[in-house]
């Protein structure tokens, strides 16, 4: 018999890295929240890699924080090493990565949830969602207490029927130690939604006290700390070093002698892997001409053991995974706290909701993360504080906030995944982006931070930072534009040490643009800029607006003609079957996606650019039609 508990304005199923965002933003929103989860110690855990960031996930990071969500913060609260990657390549490809402590991370986030008077946790498992006229109503869990509610937002990882596989055995679970999501997934389909299967991994787990580390090369973090935050006071912590080992032709040997125990190769499992973080059955099958690969080895914590083994994910026989790590520099004595595993899972492939993450099919529900079809934490929150913030939206009756390509990642992701029917998990890359120049982790801020104050979520304060920070820049740039630096002897000695020489004066905006010229150079060079002491920030962006000035202006023209399409609407009810001289294949993708505007037609895969040009013009007419029955001009 169910009977009816207390009533919430939004629940949240899931408390991983997209549920918790969801859940926080609805609750800072003033949003009286359920987040309901399978295990609440179990908040914010990091299954896989406990490290935030890398290319083009750390663009993530910082957005997510510049909207005011949370993942930043907690990142910068708990790592364990802080490193920048490409810092020698430019602007548009450098990442911060943070190698985090599991459990300090998931206890940071567990105290933001508990200490937010909104939030109401309850562990437990919802089997059913409540619909009323194609809106959401509430949700049912296994008990068989129902919950009121006018929103709910799915964050269900990788829980939704999942199955854990270790060679050819495999049992019911969404994550090693935690049970699977059984019963919604019926419930869904009953509503109207389909599902796909989709398949993931993780490496196994050593003791660090069975490691040789004389054997393998220290990955050690940055001298000169960078942050994910914008908000101020980040902690300095002691660093800890990874460390590097690498795959032999042993290895490889045993992989390929055992290839019949996976349930990839012998076809227990159906569901796609993720395409670029294969298994390394994958990478031995798939990369035959390489007799090595790497593989990092990193702390899980300071309170444990546990070292995670990156870039060895399996899913062959426990005994197996032994006998291929003990191939490896280091390892030859490892002792395997925790194997690697396969798990497959429902999903629901994101075409079926709209930019705002809702569904298509039922008003008031919400998806983010692993349930879309994703890959990754920083994917998942992102999504998990868009679908938050849109639930509230929703219940509010506020518009939704649908982030374009032009920007933000999220944006890019959110379009990739509701408009090109993705068949593989999705991981945010930096080549997704056309716009990739314009949006770089540095000025998330200058992007975001409008919307994220706008929203609610970016209280005053970090908002008056924020346009402070904007004013230095402006003030910074105008000055350089102004003062000279001359080709006196003592400056070109100081140059000289650089590789650089003036014949003649030049103004500072001029100089910077060479590729030797950064601001530490500038402070010996110029009496005044060393004396004003210009934050590391408002430098460096400095630095990037004036030495890539033209290629910005490039991409931002781009983003001027490929807006035009944005402004040619699609009507709702639009029959696209009924369209003359448009591709029959064209016509089903078109029906099945329902885009919004001609630019996000055009980006839809199968659709031909003639389709397109037919729906211009008819668009065209349709307008002109429209003013006709008006009276305008």
């Amino acid at each position: 018999m169910s009977y009816t508990d207390n009533k919430y304005d939004i629940i949240v199923v899931g408390a991983g890295h997209a549920g918790c965002e969801a859940a926080i933003a609805c609750a800072k929103l003033g949003a009286k929240v359920l987040l309901s989860t399978l295990n609440i110690e179990n908040i914010a855990l990091m299954p896989c890699n406990p490290a935030i960031g890398g290319p083009a996930k750390s663009t993530l990071v910082r957005e997510i924080d510049a909207l005011g969500g949370v993942m930043g913060e907690v990142a910068d609260a708990t790592y364990l090493q802080l490193k920048t990657l490409n810092a020698s390549k430019g602007p548009a490809v450098r990442a911060l990565r943070a190698q985090s402590d599991k459990k300090q991370y998931m206890n940071y986030m567990r105290n933001l949830i508990e200490s937010n008077d909104n939030i109401y946790l309850r562990q437990a498992c919802i089997t059913d969602i409540k619909v009323d006229n194609g809106k959401i109503t509430g949700a049912v869990d296994e008990f068989g207490i129902e919950y009121e509610a006018r929103a709910v937002v799915l964050t269900t990882g990788t829980s939704l029927m999942g199955r854990i596989f270790v060679g050819l055995n495999a049992y019911s679970a969404g994550r090693l130690g935690e049970k699977s999501a059984v019963g919604l997934s019926d419930s869904l389909i009953k509503h109207g939604i389909y599902l796909g299967k989709l398949k993931t991994g993780t490496p196994p787990r050593v003791d660090k006290r069975t490691i040789d580390y004389s054997k393998l090369k220290i990955e050690k973090g940055d001298d000169e700390l960078s942050f994910y935050s914008y908000k101020p006071n980040r902690p300095i912590r002691p660093q800890y070093p990874c460390y590097l080992t690498n795959t032999n032709e042993e290895t490889h040997n045993i992989i390929r002698a055992n290839l019949d125990k996976s349930p990839m190769y012998s076809g227990l499992i159906q569901g796609v892997g993720p395409r670029y973080c294969p298994s390394i059955e994958d990478k031995v099958v798939r990369f035959a001409q390489n007799s090595s690969h790497h593989i990092f080895i990193e702390p899980e914590g300071l309170g444990t053991y546990e070292m995670y083994i990156q870039g060895f994910s399996s899913s062959l026989p426990a005994d197996v995974q032994v006998k291929m790590l003990r191939t490896l520099p280091g390892l030859e004595r490892a002792h395997v706290i925790k194997p690697a595993y396969a798990v497959e899972y429902d999903y629901v492939p994101a075409v079926q909701t709209t930019h705002s993450l809702m569904s298509k099919v039922i008003k008031g529900l919400f998806l983010g993360g692993q349930i879309n079809g994703t890959s990754g934490y920083e994917e998942a929150a992102a999504q998990g504080l868009i679908a938050g913030i849109n639930a509230f939206n929703y219940i509010s009756n506020r518009e939704m906030l649908e982030l374009d390509r032009s920007s933000s990642y999220i944006g890019t992701l959110i379009d990739d995944l509701v408009t090109k029917d993705i068949q593989d998990p999705y991981r945010m890359l930096t080549s997704r982006s056309e716009y990739r120049l314009l949006l770089r982790q540095d000025n998330a801020d200058e992007r975001l931070t409008e919307i994220g104050h706008k929203v609610g979520l970016v209280d005053d304060n970090q908002y008056k930072i924020f346009k402070n920070k904007q004013e230095s820049i402006k003030r910074e740039l105008e000055r350089i534009s102004k003062v000279t630096i001359r080709a006196t002897e003592e400056n070109n000695e100081i140059l000289a040490k650089y590789g650089e020489h003036l014949d003649r004066g030049m103004r500072i905006c001029e100089l910077i643009k060479r590729p030797n010229i950064n601001y530490k150079v500038l402070n010996e060079l110029d009496t005044e800029t060393r004396e004003l002491d210009i934050p590391k920030d408002v430098t460096e962006q400095v630095e990037i607006l004036t030495k890539y000035e033209g290629y910005l202006k490039r991409q931002e023209y781009q983003i001027q003609q490929a807006s035009k399409l944005d402004k040619f609407k699609i009507p709702e009810d639009l029959d696209y079957s009924k369209i003359e001289h448009i591709s029959s294949e064209s016509k089903d993708k078109l029906n099945k996606i329902r885009p919004k505007t001609l630019a996000q037609a055009s980006r839809i895969g199968g659709v031909k650019p003639a389709d397109i040009s037919i729906l211009m013009v008819m668009l065209e007419r349709h307008e002109l039609y429209n003013k006709a029955l008006s009276g305008k001009d």
